[in-house]
């Protein structure tokens, strides 16, 4: 899944000489966190967000400066070192792009516009998704050899029950570097009988591993 896919393209922008009110109302009324700033060409300046606004924003303690600080211009609040996207890159490298930068909103630029925006929330939602948990089903740990042709034999076993899958996830084991683990969600709320043919194959099933569920 790319960028394309996911992102908002109707989005709220201000330039950099719109106030910090400006902003603080613009999330206010629309109920948004990040604010891409453009130039008169549209390209990208900046962007700000509800943090950058709210440490920008006086106490109400200190309402005699308010009125000053409100009016300034978003550019002396405004980050400038933007890291962005293009909208065909992968959903996963955004994810990671979040991740290494600590960061919450990617603007997606294409031939210098900005074209869209997405947000950490956006990448969550999209995970879940691909992952299938906001579906009914049941989900399968199966430990098994870092080896070629492995995933087919899982994967014939679902076959066999003729169940469906949903998503299947690899991930190493954190024990030994010779070994994966799978993860599937399937589309069974009895997952008893698959996990019983797992192991008749020979595969250490991790979870399940409950009362109830035979070993």
């Amino acid at each position: 899944m790319i960028l394309e896919e996911i992102m908002k393209v109707h989005i709220h922008t201000l330039t950099p000489d719109d106030t910090i009110g400006a902003a603080l109302q613009l999330c206010r009324d629309h109920k948004i966190r990040h604010i891409p700033i453009l130039d008169a060409d549209h390209t990208l300046a900046g962007l700000v967000t509800d943090r950058d606004i709210k440490d920008a924003t006086p106490s109400i303690l200190k309402q005699e400066t308010g009125s000053e600080q409100l009016n300034k211009p978003l550019s002396l609040i405004m980050k400038t070192n933007v890291i962005t996207g293009h909208p065909l890159d992968f959903v996963e490298d955004a994810a990671a792009t979040f991740y290494e930068h600590h960061i919450s909103c990617l603007p997606v630029v294409q031939n210098g516009k900005v074209i869209g925006l997405v947000t950490e929330t956006d990448v969550l939602h999209t995970f879940v998704e691909l992952t299938g948990v906001n579906q009914p089903g049941s989900r399968v740990e199966v430990r098994v050899e870092n080896r070629a042709g492995v995933l087919y034999e899982i994967l014939h076993v679902m076959h066999h029950r003729r169940v469906n899958v949903q998503s299947v996830l690899v991930y190493p084991d954190r024990t030994a570097a010779t070994h994966k683990v799978i993860v599937l969600r399937i589309r069974t709320m009895n997952p008893v009988g698959v996990i019983d043919d797992l192991k008749k194959e020979g595969h250490e099933v991790l979870w399940p591993n409950m009362p109830g569920i035979r070993s």
